[in-house]
């Protein structure tokens, strides 16, 4: 592996490190304001959209808006199971139940 590579490993290690270190150090005293701690509950939701929707709508690398896609089926179906009863396992079996269906017939 490259230089570059070890590097930017390395960097990552030690970010990531101080930040969970400044928690354990400063944690009794740290204080975040309400809308900090608001603004915190949203960020699981914005990481699993920022990982899970650029495959759902774009397999592979290629823009895919039809009903023909099941990664984009199974993530809306998913979604609409999520919100509509919020049971999560629910919602992520029966997407993986439709998009294996749909590769299995298409």
């Amino acid at each position: 592996m490259s230089t570059t590579l070890w590097a930017t490993i390395l960097g990552m290690f030690v970010a990531t490190f101080l930040i969970r270190a400044s928690f354990l150090v400063f944690g009794q005293r740290l204080r975040f304001p309400p809308a900090v701690i608001e603004a915190l509950g949203h960020v699981p939701v914005a990481v699993l959209s920022a990982i899970v929707i650029p495959e759902a709508i774009a397999p592979g690398g290629q823009l895919n808006l039809s009903l023909a896609n099941p990664y984009l089926v199974g993530t809306l179906i998913a979604g609409l199971i999520a919100w509509k009863t919020g049971r999560l396992l629910v919602a992520v079996i029966v997407s993986f139940a439709v998009f294996g269906a749909m590769r299995w017939l298409l």
